[in-house]
């Protein structure tokens, strides 16, 4: 999963949190409560197109965009790091 930043590396692309957070906004504008889209940002995207994002109480979140459902990945960005990346 790539994160993103506020300026990023060229293996992920240009686009930073506060562009995938507007795109965000913009295209789940009409499927999500408007609390928490103004409270959210995103920090990645799945590999299908889908927003990761951290909600106002710090849970990390994915929005499938085909069936608008919201699963939560884990509790906090922290649990979300040790939960899925792996030191050799």
């Amino acid at each position: 999963m790539a994160v993103h930043a506020f300026s990023n590396g060229s293996s992920i692309g240009n686009e930073t949190v506060v562009d995938l957070t507007l795109d965000f906004r913009q295209q789940y504008f009409d499927y999500l409560p408007p609390n928490i889209l103004a409270t959210s940002y995103v920090i990645s995207m799945d590999g299908e197109g889908n927003p990761i994002f951290i909600e106002s109480s710090g849970k990390v979140y994915i929005c499938y965009h085909d069936s608008g459902e919201v699963k939560r990945l884990a509790n906090s960005f922290e649990l979300l790091i040790e939960e899925n990346f792996y030191e050799w």
